[in-house]
């Protein structure tokens, strides 16, 4: 389990108040000024869990988000107990592409929670060797159960695709115990397609260059006179 230290905030309603601002890092401290200083606003919350307002360090989030993705328990510590949770939503600026608010689901064990698990493609598939194209459809699939036993990733046997047209479907992947497919069973995770060479288009003739040209000639031979006879 990946461990994330973080902090208490006040929330953003709180946030301006003058008093308040000389408290520690995470209280009374606008999001802006947050993020200027490398720290992240976040929230985590959860069915037998208030709505808390914290404060993390971006790198620390970074390399964790890399590592555990939205589908592994992260225990967050500092605010008191070792609280197990889930990514739930990550906000990213749509200019730097870096998360600069983050949601984290507190979960409960026993408790299933519905997650979408990202899938990893393993290994060939003999008819992409042979010449045809792989489409992969869907790069993640929704499923229930125990947050303590969610799968990192669900692996995809590419090497099950052998001819033309063949086709893996969500209900043919292979799931942990105790892990319920809630994607839709007949919804395709990938398949093979046979590759169309498209045809080059002839450009069409130019009609109206032809009759220009054959007017000249014809008016060319027109004005050309007679040899003399002697």
């Amino acid at each position: 389990m990946l461990t994330l230290t973080v902090e208490k905030r006040l929330p953003a309603r709180l946030a301006e108040a003058p008093a308040k601002r000389a408290g520690k890092a995470g209280g009374g401290i606008s999001a802006t000024v947050l993020r200027r200083a490398g720290s992240i606003p976040a929230v985590v919350y959860g069915a037998h869990h208030v709505s808390t307002p914290i404060a993390i360090p971006a790198a620390a989030f970074g390399k964790v988000l890399r590592e555990a993705g939205e589908a592994t328990i992260i225990s967050l510590t500092g605010l008191g107990a070792p609280l197990p949770t889930l990514i739930h939503e990550v906000d990213l600026d749509p200019l730097t592409n870096l998360p600069r608010h983050v949601d984290f689901y507190a979960v409960t064990k026993g408790e299933k929670v519905e997650v979408a698990i990202p899938l990893s493609f393993m290994g060939v598939s003999p008819a992409v060797e042979a010449g045809a194209n792989l489409v992969k459809v869907l790069h993640e699939v929704e499923v229930e159960a125990d947050p303590m036993n969610l799968p990192h990733d669900i692996k995809v046997d590419l090497s099950l695709l052998k001819a033309i047209d063949d086709q893996i479907r969500a209900k043919d992947l292979a799931l942990p115990s105790g892990i319920k497919l809630i994607t839709g069973p007949e919804e395709v995770v990938v398949l093979v397609q046979e590759v169309v060479e498209e045809k080059e288009e002839e450009a069409p003739a130019d009609i109206a260059a032809i009759e220009v040209e054959k007017k000249g000639k014809e008016e060319a031979a027109e004005g050309a006179a007679p040899e003399a006879k002697e």
